[in-house]
């Protein structure tokens, strides 16, 4: 389903400000797959989001998205195929707009866009068939302005406007990080039952171990901008929360170790 191929990224190259944020980093995810990324900060996991939305170009490697080389489509022909809800509950949405605005435009993603003076009735009653299970009673709110609601209603309904037409891809970029833990574990719940519904292909990054533990079907660890850990099957039902802690501890005393000395232990372990 997702083919990401030897992709690299380094911003401000030949700078002082130079970063390598991305460097050869291949994933390949099934379709269907759920998948966790985890990682410090800095270590390239919303950038490899963003490689694959088409924020930036990359400038090495491919990415292929159900048999589509992607690597050169702009961001917004992308949308067509891709779902994506940001960290951030104030964007991915219009908040001057009412809700069933959004929601309008939402199913217009990767489209010509354009609104008439007003929605028909049918799509209306559509809209409040699809917000009624949030249990937030919003359905009976659809001409609010979204920029009104609070951060937990705002992901909801930002995680509907994002698989309203089933996206090939959903990517989920640290999307409960801005909210109260009660908010997001409900938000939480919700992403695993719209994904589950429609058995969607997730790329979700996440800064909670916790919730990478408890959800999908694979974990990626990445770390300066490679992936350090890749736990899929058996060995991702396995871990545990310490496991994980662990990783990142033993990822941090590798990097506080002389380069020279490194390349001594490694000849004797070889």
């Amino acid at each position: 389903m997702l083919k990401i191929i030897d992709i690299s990224k380094t911003f401000n190259p030949g700078t002082a400000n130079e970063v390598k944020a991305l460097q050869g980093v291949t994933i390949e995810i099934e379709k269907g797959s759920f998948v966790c990324v985890l990682g410090t900060n800095g270590s390239g996991k919303s950038t490899a989001l963003n490689a694959v939305a088409g924020s930036f170009m990359v400038d090495e490697g491919r990415i292929i998205l159900d048999g589509m080389d992607i690597t050169r489509w702009s961001e917004h022909k992308r949308a067509g195929y891709i779902g994506r809800v940001f960290q951030n509950p104030f964007s991915g949405t219009a908040p001057g707009m009412s809700i069933q605005e959004n929601l309008a435009l939402a199913l217009k993603r990767g489209k010509k866009r354009g609104l008439g003076w007003g929605l028909p009735k049918h799509v209306v009653e559509n809209f409040k068939k699809l917000v009624a299970p949030l249990n937030m009673g919003l359905e009976n709110r659809l001409e609010n302005p979204i920029g009104k609601l609070s951060g937990g209603q705002r992901q909801a309904i930002t995680l509907l406007m994002a698989t309203a037409i089933r996206p090939k891809l959903l990517l989920l970029d640290e999307h409960t990080a801005a909210l109260d833990p009660k908010t997001a574990s409900k938000v939480i719940d919700l992403t695993q039952q719209v994904i589950l519904k429609d058995n969607l292909t997730t790329l979700m990054v996440t800064h909670s171990m916790q919730h990478a533990v408890n959800l999908g079907d694979r974990i990626i660890m990445m770390h300066h901008g490679k992936v350090a850990y890749d736990f899929k099957d058996e060995d991702k039902k396995r871990l545990k929360v310490n496991d994980l802690l662990n990783l990142f501890d033993e990822l941090r005393r590798k990097d506080n170790i002389d380069p020279a000395v490194a390349e001594l232990l490694k000849e004797q372990y070889v």
